[in-house]
């Protein structure tokens, strides 16, 4: 596909509210402040790439970063593309660095209860560092969240999670570890993190194609966000 029928900018809560309402498995946005950027492709909106605080604020400080260097990549939620994802993501990452020129590490992960081993991280030549402790996480009014979602809806709503539960909408569910991938943003950082590097994971019976189709839920829609306002 050419260069010139991707565009990537800037997009709209509205637009990444829609994206990852529609084509993330998670179904929702992510809490907390994100810095989110758009594709399209001829001209038509395909979808964001969200980064955020996420879990950075503890996991960063082994790398000597805080939240306000390091962030974590918490959300591609793309429709049916041309462009490869880890193409997309790449971009992404730059528009990053030009927005906060201090940041030096960005953190991912890679749902194995999801079905993804992080091909399009390994297609961007990101850092594998190897798989996180197992931790829980819910399934609330229908859709999975992790604790920390759980404890915004808390917040946000004033009803524990011992009322969400015995009204039936709040379950535990027992997770996988997750794949764990580190993306340096400069030189320096970049030493400092390849010694922790392992082998790729790989997903059996699957190439690494840097497709989302695993993670997408709709197809396209004539009613997705097409211009930036």
């Amino acid at each position: 596909m050419a260069k010139a029928n991707l565009r990537i900018d800037w997009a709209t809560h509205k637009a990444s509210k829609y994206a990852c309402a529609n084509w993330h498995y998670s179904g929702c946005l992510p809490a907390g402040k994100l810095v989110k950027v758009g594709a399209w492709e001829r001209g038509k909106f395909i979808g964001v790439v969200l980064f955020g605080r996420g879990t950075c604020n503890h996991l960063a400080h082994r790398f000597g970063c805080d939240s306000t260097n390091a962030c974590e990549l918490v959300r591609v939620a793309l429709n049916n593309h041309a462009t490869p994802v880890s193409r997309i993501v790449s971009i992404a990452l730059r528009f990053l660095k030009t927005m906060f020129p201090q940041m030096r590490l960005v953190i991912s992960f890679a749902s194995q209860d999801a079905g993804h081993h992080g091909g399009i991280y390994q297609a961007g030549n990101w850092v594998y560092e190897g798989k996180t402790s197992p931790k829980d996480e819910f399934l609330f009014k229908g859709k999975r969240a992790t604790d920390r979602q759980v404890s915004q809806f808390v917040k946000e709503t004033r009803v524990s999670r011992i009322e969400w539960e015995s009204q039936g909408v709040l379950t535990r569910l027992p997770t996988q570890p997750k794949h764990r991938y580190l993306m340096p943003l400069d030189a320096e950082m970049r030493e400092r993190i390849i010694p922790l590097s392992k082998p790729y994971p790989k997903r059996a019976k699957q190439a690494i194609t840097g497709d989302q189709s695993a993670e997408r839920q709709g197809s396209t829609d004539p009613h997705a966000p097409r211009v930036l306002k």
